[in-house]
């Protein structure tokens, strides 16, 4: 057999001002690591020391008590409605937000750039936060989850839908502007089409995160799975919480099956 030669995909340092340049990007890279690693406390010894207390703690978890899935019926579905609404008000605030964002569309650079520094300030701010805040603006329960998830997910999505209407092929808008077209044709007929099925793809993955998240909102008050996990956990019942577990695991994973197939028939239908 002959010998196959590989190739780099990158260009190697040349010269020894390149390879001093790159081994001062070494040593820069190598220093960075190990000062975050103090002030994060790593410790490999501490976490060692720390294992019998996991198994402790799973060892209290088995078996599950499956006997209170029917309690928890309810919160899973009130759940599953947190992140349906969550990330549909998301993706509506999203859409006009993305066509101010995007560079190529929005031809006041005053607007653009305050669109886009708004939804990295509402992107930055996790959900928990913002659960506690509309918590404290419209109380407990399910309705201070949905908007924390959509305020969220606006900053998300319309970042994203932002950068797919910047990628876009710029030659049906000429066109569509030579005919005289108004704004909002140029967007229906020329900007849709062609970020349309990557916006579904995202929405569906945002609707995955959303999830997950919804499942944990309830730990400060916001409704879903997330009150009757931390509940159990405050009350040592450590079987009810590996039960709640196991539903979220189990509704992460379902939502992550069918989000999956969707995208991929989404995608395989337009590319042929």
């Amino acid at each position: 057999m002959k010998p196959q030669n590989y190739h780099w995909t990158v260009d190697l340092p040349r010269g020894t001002r390149s390879w001093l340049s790159t081994g001062a990007i070494a040593l820069a890279v190598i220093m960075t690591l190990h000062w975050s690693a103090q002030g994060a406390q790593l410790s490999i010894s501490e976490l060692a020391q720390g294992l019998p207390q996991i198994g402790d703690f799973l060892a209290r978890t088995v078996p599950p008590d499956l006997t209170i899935l029917p309690r928890l019926l309810a919160p899973a579905v009130e759940t599953l409605q947190i992140a349906i609404w969550g990330t549909l008000l998301g993706v509506f605030m999203a859409v006009p937000l993305s066509f101010l964002a995007a560079r190529n569309l929005s031809r006041n650079r005053f607007v653009f750039h305050g669109t886009r520094q708004f939804l990295n300030i509402t992107r930055s701010i996790n959900e928990l936060i913002l659960a506690l805040i509309f918590v404290s603006a419209v109380g407990l329960g399910p309705f201070p989850g949905v908007l924390a998830l959509a305020l969220h997910g606006m900053g998300m999505l319309g970042k994203f839908f932002a950068e797919s209407i910047e990628e876009i092929d710029q030659g049906p808008i000429e066109a569509l502007q030579v005919t005289g077209a108004r704004p909002l044709q140029v967007i229906v007929f020329g900007v849709l089409p062609q970020v349309i099925t990557a916006w579904i793809a995202v929405v569906l993955y945002r609707f995955e995160v959303n999830l997950r998240s919804a499942t944990v909102l309830g730990m400060v008050g916001a409704g879903g799975l997330g009150f009757e996990l931390v509940s159990s956990l405050k009350l040592f019942k450590y079987q009810e919480t590996a039960a709640c577990v196991i539903v979220i695991t189990v509704m992460v994973v379902l939502a992550d099956t069918v989000s999956s197939r969707l995208r991929n028939a989404i995608q395989s239908g337009s590319s042929h």
